[in-house]
């Protein structure tokens, strides 16, 4: 079947857009908008914001650059796909308007929102009803709005996740799925439903919620409105949608148990499947309903989250571009980074300067540097105890993971940023044991390829996957595994040691 599919993910950095060939699988033409991170708005302490005006404009513009290259191939598109930056919170009136700016992510203001709610609530019944804490997702920060901005809470017609406003913005239709309200922390796994004890706990109404629909199939078809601004046929479907962390599992294939997906943006991310609703008792990951849940048998997504990973490494660029104007790229950071010994001399970093983490139970310690000594420590120290730091803090979460059950043998991930590093890979799989597997695919053309599967193009997800190649293999380092051990242990005892004194 001739034509293409077109995916997006809709990152806080940027917004990319892939076109997928339907017949062999490949992607022929990719597009990001801006070249540089998009702004995050952050009027008090602990908030992140962005305008959801700004994310259409910048998905306006990455398709007009794929319409300079491939404007022909456009007119081809027989279905959309959207991955989303998961957790944040888009409220709209009844005419479509949104009322205020996106509450994102990384933002950390609905904690103790989500903290009195686990308590009140109760925390075993939420635990087993809702498989989390309520804690700093979605429906908190919806309830934030209630409590801060009530008169703007009475205008809400539809709450809605990122990609499901820009779902609207091309279909019309206020749509969800069970797996987007999972990540808000508003799905019920014992019923299968929306989780009234929540609404009820807030005081919000159902109606608050789009329709429930899968996350494969017709969602809403492109007005011509939409059409015209993005440069595709009207009346095609969107036909899937997933919150970023889901799609890139399932953008590597990972949707059975046994294998994990990776990724290190802006944040990062080890996503792992299981058949049976796990949960930790102490909400550091979280469960979320799996795209292919109820497709494949009850499918779940156990959810490992660092808020600063990219964004970490993006901050460190900027600072010593400040110095050395022109000079600093990635590229060079990472090589400069393998000139220091593995260790990087007893200098540990922290990477915890983006808000509230979840594996640390929502505290917010900040980003720190212990150890460092002016006759010693170098440039290059700095930019390497930076990557082992990012992944000791990833390893402390997937610990977490083993200690639930989740298998952690195979790790998948896309060549692209922080495992762009070949240090960073290397130590990676040293310190987590895992095999690392390097694939030629990235979010935005996962979701095209589950635009396929959703529109009925693609007849399985085996058919979807059979251009999708493993291009490297990362081994942990057998001389390098009692070093990073010892390593790891040493930067989780001051991890410790600091959170006890930062919670005495």
């Amino acid at each position: 079947m001739s034509g293409y599919l077109l995916g997006f993910d809709i990152g806080s950095s940027a917004i990319k857009a892939s076109l997928v060939d339907i017949d062999s699988g490949e992607m022929i033409s990719s597009a990001g908008s801006p070249e540089t991170e998009m702004t995050i708005t952050s009027r008090g302490p602990g908030w992140a914001e962005q305008d959801p005006e700004l994310w259409w404009t910048h998905m306006v513009a990455a398709m007009e650059t794929i319409s300079r290259e491939n404007g022909t191939a456009l007119q081809a598109v027989r279905a959309i796909g959207i991955a989303y930056q998961m957790h944040g919170l888009v409220v709209v009136d009844v005419d479509g308007r949104c009322l205020r700016e996106s509450i994102i992510w990384c933002d950390s203001r609905a904690v103790s929102y989500g903290r009195a709610a686990f308590k009140s609530l109760g925390e075993e019944l939420c635990l087993k009803t809702l498989l989390n804490s309520p804690g700093n997702f979605t429906a908190a920060k919806l309830a934030w709005i209630k409590e801060q901005e009530p008169e703007l809470f009475k205008k809400i017609d539809k709450m809605m996740l990122p990609g499901e406003y820009l779902a609207y913005r091309m279909t019309g239709e206020a749509v969800t799925t069970p797996s987007g309200l999972s990540e808000g922390i508003l799905w019920d796994f014992q019923k299968n439903c929306p989780a009234e004890l929540l609404l009820r706990h807030w005081g919000f109404d159902r109606s608050l919620l789009p329709e429930i629909l899968p996350s494969f199939g017709d969602q809403g078809r492109v007005t011509a409105r939409a059409a015209a601004e993005l440069g595709v046929p009207a009346g095609i479907p969107v036909s899937y949608r997933a919150g970023d962390q889901p799609n890139n599992a399932f953008s590597l294939n990972v949707l059975r148990p046994g294998e994990l997906a990776a990724s290190a943006g802006t944040s990062g991310a080890i996503y792992g499947i299981a058949e049976k609703p796990l949960y930790d008792p102490l909400s550091r990951v979280n469960t979320f309903v799996h795209v292919n849940h109820g497709v494949d048998g009850d499918k779940y997504g156990v959810l490992l989250c660092l808020n600063g990973t990219g964004s970490f490494n993006r901050w460190l660029r900027q600072l010593l571009e400040g110095i050395v104007p022109g000079a600093m790229d990635y590229p060079v950071m990472n090589a400069l980074a393998s000139k220091a010994p593995a260790g990087a001399d007893g200098l540990l970093l922290f990477p915890f300067g983006n808000g509230a983490e979840r594996t640390l139970e929502n505290a917010a310690p900040g980003a720190s540097i212990e150890n460092i000594n002016f006759n010693l420590h170098s440039r290059n120290h700095l930019l390497r105890a930076a990557q082992e730091s990012i992944v000791f803090a990833l390893n402390y979460g997937i610990k977490i993971m083993a200690e639930m059950g989740i298998s952690v043998q195979t790790i998948k991930t896309g060549r692209a940023n922080m495992f762009l590093s070949p240090l960073f890979r290397q130590i990676f799989a040293t310190t987590t044991g895992a095999r690392l597997e390097m694939y030629n695919t990235d979010g935005a053309s996962g979701a095209a390829r589950g635009a396929g599967v959703g529109a009925g193009i693609y007849r399985s997800f085996e058919e979807a996957f059979t251009s999708l190649t493993c291009e490297e293999v990362v081994e942990p380092d057998p001389g390098l595994t009692g070093t990073y051990s010892d390593l790891y242990d040493s930067w989780k005892t001051t991890l410790l040691r600091r959170l006890d004194k930062d919670t005495a």
